[in-house]
C-alpha cells in the first residue's frame, strides 16, 4: 500500500499507483507547458501559483475517474490540465475580490504585481485552458462552458447573498455547488469521458464529483475554525476576520433565530463586529469553536461526503473505486 497525491490516500495496487503517480507527473509538465508565453513577465506570473505547488486535487480525480476505461487515452491527461488551470485562474481573481495577501505560502499575485495584473494573469489561464479544450472536441467545450457558468453563477450568488425568504444555508449549499462542486464535478466526467466510460459510469462518477466538491468545502469552512495554524499551516479564524460567513456562522445564526438563546445572540453580536482586533477576534473564535454549531457543521461535511460514497455504489469493484471511496474519508478529516 503506497501513499499517493493529496491527503495522504493510499493505493493498494502497484499499477493504479504507478497510473496515478506517472497522469500527475504529466499533468505537471503541463501545466507549465501551458503557463509559457513568449513575454517573459507573463510566464513568470502564469506559473506563480503553479510553482507554489497544491494538492493536484482535481487532477488526482481526473486520474482515478479514468480507470473506468482506458487510463492511457490521450485525452485525460490535457483534460486534467485545464480543470487545473481553470481552478488556480479562479484563485487569481479569488485573491483580488477578498484582497488576500498570500496564497499557497507565498504573496498572491494582486500583492506581488497587483489586481490589473491578477486579474488578467487568471483571464490568461482562461484562455489557455480553451486552446487545449478546442483540441479535447466540442463535448469538452461544452462541458467546460456549463461549469464554468455554474462556477461564475455560485460566485455571483456569494457576492449578491440570500434573496428575502430565502433560507440562508440553501443558499450557502448552492454557492458551494456553483463555485467548487462545478469543477471537481467536471474533473471526474473528464477523467471517465476521456477514458471511453460507459454514459452511465460518466454520471456516476459526475454525481460522485458534485457531492465530494461541496464537502470539500465545507471541510475548509470547518477547518478555519477549528485548526491550529501548526496542523493546517494556515491562520486559523481568516474567514471570520473577513466577515465571511460560512457554514458553521449560519448554522449559529440559524440555531439563535429559531431558539432565542442569550448566549448565542451574543456571539451572533460579536462575530458581527470588527474582528480587526486580534483579542476580539480571539475571543470568537474561541467561542465558535465551543459551540455546538461547530459540530452540526462538521455533520453537514460527512453528510456530503457519505452522499458522495453512496453514489458509487453502481460501479464495479476495483482498486480505483476503493480509492474513490478512501477520498471521502481522507476530505472530511484532513487537517490542511
Amino acid at each position: 500500500m503506497t501513499v499517493v497525491g493529496p491527503f495522504g490516500l493510499s493505493v493498494r495496487d502497484q499499477a493504479l499507483e504507478a497510473d496515478v503517480q506517472a497522469g500527475l507527473a504529466a499533468v505537471e509538465e503541463g501545466l507549465l507547458e501551458a503557463t509559457k508565453s513568449e513575454v517573459p513577465f507573463i510566464t513568470g506570473a502564469a506559473q506563480h501559483l503553479v510553482r507554489a505547488g497544491g494538492k493536484r486535487f482535481r487532477p488526482l480525480l481526473v486520474m482515478l475517474a479514468a480507470q473506468f476505461g482506458d487510463p492511457y487515452a490521450p485525452g485525460v491527461v490535457p483534460s486534467a490540465v485545464v480543470v487545473e488551470l481553470t481552478h488556480l485562474a479562479t484563485l487569481y481573481h479569488d485573491d483580488v475580490m477578498d484582497e488576500a495577501a498570500v496564497r499557497r505560502g507565498v504573496d498572491s499575485a494582486n500583492t506581488r504585481w497587483g489586481n490589473s495584473v491578477a486579474v488578467l494573469t487568471g483571464d490568461f489561464l482562461f484562455a489557455r485552458a480553451s486552446q487545449i479544450l478546442a483540441d479535447l472536441g466540442p463535448e469538452a467545450v461544452r462541458v467546460q462552458a456549463l461549469a464554468f457558468e455554474r462556477l461564475v453563477t455560485g460566485q455571483i450568488l456569494e457576492t449578491a447573498g440570500p434573496t428575502d425568504g430565502r433560507d440562508p444555508v440553501e443558499h450557502y449549499l448552492d454557492v458551494l455547488g456553483g463555485k467548487t462542486g462545478s469543477l471537481v464535478a467536471v474533473s471526474c466526467r473528464f477523467g471517465a469521458m476521456m477514458s471511453g466510460a460507459d454514459e452511465t459510469v460518466v454520471d456516476v462518477l459526475t454525481q460522485y464529483g458534485e457531492r465530494l466538491g461541496v464537502a470539500f468545502q465545507l471541510a475548509d469552512d470547518y477547518l478555519d475554525i477549528a485548526s491550529d495554524s501548526h496542523e493546517s499551516g494556515k491562520t486559523p479564524g481568516t474567514d471570520l476576520r473577513e466577515g465571511i460567513a460560512t457554514l458553521p456562522v449560519l448554522r449559529l445564526r440559524e440555531r439563535a433565530a429559531r431558539l432565542g438563546l442569550p448566549e448565542d445572540i451574543a456571539l451572533c453580536e460579536l462575530l458581527d463586529s470588527d474582528l480587526s482586533d486580534d483579542a476580539r477576534h480571539a475571543e470568537a473564535l474561541a467561542a465558535l469553536r465551543a459551540h455546538p454549531a461547530l459540530e452540526q457543521a462538521r455533520r453537514d461535511t460527512v453528510r456530503y461526503a457519505e452522499e458522495a460514497r453512496a453514489a458509487l455504489a453502481p460501479l464495479r469493484e476495483c482498486d480505483a473505486k476503493a480509492a474513490l471511496i478512501e477520498l471521502c474519508d481522507a476530505v472530511v478529516h484532513r487537517t490542511g
